[in-house]
């Protein structure tokens, strides 16, 4: 499953702090990042695409940055597999 987590600094947080703690992380076993891009806006800073059916590696990759950085995490498909869905959905005529 797929699941898109949105992080926006703590106030006070510096972008050096951040970028010190990103360029030594990786995702947890279990997990495989999709995407990662980072916004020039501060809420939110970075979007983060994952996938997993492990729900303890989800709160692995997160809980880290608990000290840094605010963050929700939401299950998510593409545009492609919510339009089959929506076809498969649709009453047949």
């Amino acid at each position: 499953m797929q699941f898109v987590a949105l992080y926006s600094p703590k106030p006070g947080v510096t972008p050096t702090q951040t970028l010190e703690r990103r360029m030594k992380w990786n995702p947890p076993e279990g997990m495989k990042k999709i995407a990662e891009y980072w916004l020039a806006n501060s809420s939110p800073h970075v979007i983060v695409v994952y996938e997993t059916d492990n729900y303890g590696a989800l709160m692995g990759a997160n809980m880290p940055w608990a000290d840094l950085m605010d963050f929700s995490v939401f299950p998510a498909i593409s545009s492609d597999e919510g339009l089959k869905l929506a076809q498969q959905m649709m009453p047949k005529t």
